[in-house]
C-alpha cells in the first residue's frame, strides 16, 4: 500500500533534485529515503527515477506519476485539516516571494491582500517557490513567469528589462551603448539572487569577458550600494535602481523579466478563499496596470 511517506519522498526527490538533498529537506537519512523511493517503484511497478551521478531526472512513467502525487499530498493536508475552523484556515495565506522582487511592489501587493488574510512571506528563488506552490506548501507566489505561462492561476504584473548599472560619475556614465568587451577591465559585482545569474556569466564568457570580482551577496541593497560607492558594477532589474547608479546599454545584452503571480489553483477555488480573494485580485492587476505604465513613461 502507497504511504503519504512514499509520496513525500517521491515530491522531495523531484523538487530537491537530489536525493542528499532531499533527505535534509524531510530530515531523514539518505539510505532510508532511498529504500522508500524502491519500495515506492515496486508499488506502482515501474522505475521513477533515472540516477548517474551528475543528475536525478523522472521516467516517462515517473512524470506522469507527479500529479497523481501532488494531488495526493494536497489531500493528505486536506485531512490533515479537516474538522478546525475554516475561516481560520481560510483566512491565511503563505505568499512566496522571489528575492529580488521590488520592495514597493512587495508593499502594495501585501497592503491589498492584508485585510482579508493573514499573511506569512516565504522568500525564495524562483525554482524552490515553484516546488513549493507544486506541493501546497504555499498559496501563491511572486516569480518570474516564463514565456507564455498564462491561465486562470496566473497574474501578469508588469515587464522590464535588465541592464548593467554603473556609479553616476563612472567614465562610461556618458555612453549611449558600450561592446561587452568594453567591459573587460571592470570589476564586476554578483546579486546571487539574479535570475539570470547564470546567462550574465555565459554571455559576458562568450564575448572573452573574464572580471574580477569586488562582492558576491544575496543582498540586492548591498550590491547596489557598492555600485554607487565605485567599486563595482553589476546586472539588475530597472526598478531596482537607487541614487548614485545609472544604467549602460550593453550591446547584445537583452534579457527582460514578466512579475506575475501563479496561484495554487486548488486552493484559490476553494469556497472559503475565493469570494474574498477576488476583489484582492482585482486591485493587485490594477497596482500591476501602474506598474506596466511606469515602465512606458520611464522608457518615453
Amino acid at each position: 500500500m502507497i504511504k503519504r511517506a512514499h509520496i513525500r519522498q517521491f515530491l522531495a526527490v523531484v523538487d530537491a533534485g537530489s536525493f542528499t538533498q532531499a533527505a535534509l529537506r524531510i530530515r531523514v537519512t539518505q539510505p532510508a529515503l532511498s529504500t522508500g523511493i524502491a519500495e515506492l517503484e515496486k508499488l506502482v511497478g515501474t522505475p521513477l527515477f533515472i540516477r548517474n551521478r551528475r543528475q536525478i531526472r523522472l521516467t516517462e512513467a515517473g512524470g506522469r506519476f507527479l500529479p497523481i502525487a501532488r494531488d495526493l499530498e494536497r489531500g493528505f493536508r486536506a485531512a490533515d485539516g479537516f474538522g478546525r475552523e475554516s475561516d481560520r484556515l481560510a483566512s491565511e495565506l503563505k505568499l512566496g516571494v522571489i528575492r529580488s522582487a521590488p520592495a514597493e511592489l512587495l508593499q502594495a501587493i501585501a497592503a491589498a491582500l492584508r485585510p482579508s488574510f493573514a499573511i506569512e512571506l516565504v522568500e525564495n528563488s524562483d525554482s524552490e517557490l515553484r516546488a513549493a506552490l507544486g506541493s501546497g506548501r504555499i498559496n501563491m507566489a511572486l516569480v518570474p513567469l516564463r514565456t507564455g505561462e498564462r491561465g486562470d492561476h496566473v497574474l501578469p504584473l508588469y515587464e522590464e528589462p535588465l541592464a548593467m548599472f554603473i556609479a553616476s560619475d563612472h567614465p562610461l556614465a556618458g555612453r549611449i551603448e558600450v561592446g561587452p568587451e568594453e567591459l573587460a577591465a571592470e570589476t564586476m559585482i554578483a546579486r546571487r539572487a539574479c535570475e539570470f545569474l547564470d546567462a550574465t556569466s555565459r554571455f559576458f564568457t562568450r564575448h572573452g569577458v573574464r572580471p574580477r570580482f569586488a562582492l558576491r551577496s544575496d543582498s540586492d541593497e548591498r550590491c547596489l550600494r557598492m555600485v554607487a560607492a565605485g567599486i563595482g558594477i553589476t546586472t539588475a532589474p530597472v526598478s531596482l535602481a537607487i541614487d548614485g547608479i545609472v544604467p549602460l546599454k550593453v550591446a547584445g545584452y537583452d534579457f527582460r523579466r514578466e512579475l506575475g503571480l501563479i496561484l495554487d489553483p486548488a486552493w484559490r477555488v476553494l469556497p472559503e478563499v475565493a469570494p474574498r480573494l477576488s476583489h484582492m485580485l482585482e486591485t493587485i492587476a490594477a497596482i500591476g496596470a501602474e506598474w506596466r505604465q511606469a515602465r512606458v513613461d520611464a522608457a518615453a
